[in-house]
């Protein structure tokens, strides 16, 4: 039996799985079989991530949502549906990505949705650590246990563990809370001088991380202007006032941009950096607020100690939002 055409309907929700209703119904795609071809493949990535939303004020909130495809195959021969169709399948939906040397729909992280085994902390102060609720048992910092639980529910499939000030050692264990999975190294960075910031933002995962800047940060502020040139002759009189110019200027508004640095950090959290440089969707608190910003640097140069010796990075950022309020 050979398949004629295949008909995919997908829902999206939120809630446990399978519990969708009619009103879930997101996309309902068609696709006959090339007849060269044995299979019909549908990529679906694309129009599902556009139904998770990032509205981060500094709360680390449930994103992911359950995806359901219910898939329909009809017969070349008998013009009918094939037995069993349709067939349903349900996914977890992350707002997360892959590499390009991961190969096609990898795997990620099913435990701590974090790449790096260092992370850097403000002394003093907590910290939040992504894990993936239906990957790990338990969560040890510091010989104290968090145990885990997944109650199926989308909105607590990512959990944020909290990391308690001036914490050293955490350690991520399976669902038979013995089989050590992960070791994170809490570095807790006393800066006597600078103003340290805290930026947020999704990585790879589709989880919120954190990563501080504790040294220098410049604040500039850039201003976009048009001009336009004005009549200022009194007919009447046939002068002009000198307090008048003869260029008016319209439409103003102003730019405010951050340059940032790490200070010094071990290699293997480099790929925080990275990983910030690649998201969509970053946050700095920032004078008491959620603010977002664009990391406006366009090129990463990757830094080890061998060569560099010591890895500081520095950052360029502005505000995703102009300086003069001209929301509409």
């Amino acid at each position: 039996m050979a398949i004629k055409r295949a008909t995919i309907q997908i829902y999206i929700y939120e809630g446990t799985q399978g519990s969708y209703t009619n009103g879930d119904l997101k996309y309902t795609l068609s696709k006959d079989r090339i007849s060269s071809s044995d299979n019909i493949i549908f990529e679906i990535a694309d129009l599902v991530r556009d139904y998770i939303e990032h509205n981060f004020n500094d709360d680390y909130g449930a994103t992911t949502k359950w995806v359901t495809v219910s898939k329909t195959l009809i017969d070349e021969a008998t013009n009918d549906e094939f037995s069993g169709s349709p067939v349903v399948e349900n996914y977890l939906l992350f707002d997360g990505y892959g590499n390009y040397e991961d190969e096609i729909n990898p795997q990620l992280s099913d435990n701590a949705l974090i790449t790096a085994n260092d992370i850097y902390i403000p002394e003093s102060t907590a910290g939040k650590l992504p894990i993936f609720a239906e990957g790990v048992g338990k969560v040890t910092i510091d010989s104290v246990d968090t145990q885990i639980t997944d109650s199926g529910n989308s909105n607590q499939k990512i959990q944020y563990v909290t990391i308690p000030a001036d914490s050293s050692t955490i350690q991520v264990y399976d669902t038979d809370d013995s089989t050590l999975l992960k070791t994170i190294t809490v570095n807790n960075i006393c800066e006597p001088k600078f103003t340290e910031f805290k930026v947020t933002f999704v990585n790879k995962y589709g989880a919120y991380q954190d990563v501080y800047f504790f040294k220098k940060t410049v604040e500039t502020f850039s201003i976009q202007d048009d001009t336009y040139k004005v009549n200022n002759i009194n007919t009447s009189t046939v002068t002009y006032p000198t307090y008048q110019g003869q260029r008016q200027r319209y439409a103003v508004n102003g730019q405010t941009s951050l340059q940032m640095n790490t200070g010094f950090i071990k290699e293997t959290a480099v790929s925080t950096i990275e990983e910030l440089f690649l998201s969509e969707n970053v946050w700095i608190r920032f004078e008491g607020k959620t603010l977002p910003i664009i990391p406006k640097s366009k090129s990463f140069t990757q830094k080890t100690s061998l060569n560099d010796k010591l890895i500081n990075y520095t950052v360029d950022f502005d505000f995703a939002f102009n300086k003069i309020n001209n929301v509409r």
